[in-house]
């Protein structure tokens, strides 16, 4: 990213890495791709329908549990194609939550992070667009080590699949929000696909209303978000209420001021008829302050928004962001309600098992590097 403009983000198509190991992944298809996939092979189209279901629905991970495919079509795809893109590395439970962190190795050995929350409504999960991420936000972990590389379509479904696989017989993923580590803008193209495959009623059947997909604010990406149809919540990663305190915090605030940010989320709130969520993370003595709280109130007041105060999960890289005390979070929130701006504060889910972004993968590398 450089401060003059904004550069598009140019990096290796992650399907290459599929081609260079020679064989096709399933995740990430559509039905329709696996109807010519069929046919390739001399199947009848129909099939695609079955595999699609056992790939997404099912989420099986042997060939052989597709008992109703021909034992030699089975053997064709599990010599050709790849089933499963994801392996558990590890996984840390929060019991007081309900709360389920995975760290998944991929198939280059890269790792991402996913998380399982059971609520009383049902079980969402917040997944990984990217390895990493370039951003720079100053708070976060997952910037730390910069980008490795985009997760294709299939990587980012597989998440859900696998998390999905945990659940008691009978349960299912209702919920998903794309918010982990990267920014799924610059990932545009996959995250689009995933998220149309999410939907798919043959496969995990997850509604639009139910799918969160989070941006720290790439404009073109938000304004072209807005013209694909998709009755998805869009959440705006602000943090501040300010140029000059988002440029601070935000490298991506140098590229577009805060008022062009907010006219992009207006749009897309206007075509879509879905009300934007400002994700607003909480810093003591940074961006916590009644003077925030007005600023803020003043720049949402009469638009379709509301308002996810989210209270800093301390980061072990980033010593000098602390949490603030629960008195400034509630005066914060109080200030915001006085003006009409709906608020909440987010549960914590998670805290004492590196729940964040970026924290479980970081902590894994560096006990890797002997750190």
């Amino acid at each position: 990213m450089q401060e003059s403009g904004y550069v598009p983000l140019k990096i290796a198509d992650p399907a290459l890495l599929f081609t260079q190991l020679g064989r096709q992944p399933l995740p990430g298809m559509t039905i329709h791709e696996m109807a010519d996939l069929m046919a390739d092979l001399g199947e009848p189209r129909f099939r695609a329908r079955q595999l699609f279901q056992w790939v997404y629905q099912k989420g099986v991970k042997d060939f052989d549990a597709m008992t109703n495919l021909p034992a030699r079509l089975r053997q064709e795809l599990a010599r050709t194609t790849l089933l499963r893109l994801l392996e558990k590395d590890t996984e840390q439970h929060d019991k007081r939550t309900g709360t389920t962190k995975y760290l998944f190795r991929l198939a280059d050995g890269s790792q991402v992070e996913s998380v399982l929350m059971r609520q009383s409504w049902g079980n969402s999960v917040c997944i990984t667009t990217q390895v990493g991420c370039r951003m720079g936000c100053t708070f976060c972990a997952s910037t730390v080590g910069g980008l490795v590389r985009n997760l294709t379509a299939g990587e980012i479904v597989d998440q859900i699949v696998m998390m999905q696989r945990e659940l008691p017989e009978g349960e299912r993923v209702s919920t998903v929000v794309l918010m982990g580590s990267g920014e799924p803008l610059e990932n545009y193209d996959h995250v689009v696909k995933a998220i149309r495959l999410m939907h798919d009623p043959e496969g995990l059947n997850i509604g639009y209303r139910h799918i969160t997909i989070s941006t720290s604010g790439i404009v073109p990406g938000m304004r072209r978000l807005a013209e694909e149809g998709l009755p998805i919540t869009l959440a705006l990663s602000l943090h501040a209420p300010n140029n000059e305190l988002r440029r601070q915090l935000m490298p991506v605030a140098r590229i577009w001021p805060i008022e062009e940010v907010l006219a992009a989320a207006r749009e897309y709130a206007e075509r879509t008829g879905r009300r934007v969520t400002y994700e607003y993370i909480l810093i003591d003595g940074v961006n916590d302050g009644p003077a925030e709280a007005r600023e803020l109130a003043g720049l949402l007041k009469g638009t379709l928004a509301h308002v996810n105060l989210i209270p800093l999960n301390p980061v072990a890289e980033r010593p000098q962001y602390r949490r603030p005390r629960p008195e400034r979070i509630n005066r914060f929130k109080q200030i915001l309600e006085s003006s009409g701006i709906a608020t909440t504060v987010r549960r914590e889910m998670g805290g004492e098992i590196d729940a964040a972004c970026g924290q479980l993968r970081n902590r894994a590398q560096r006990r890797h590097m002997g750190r």
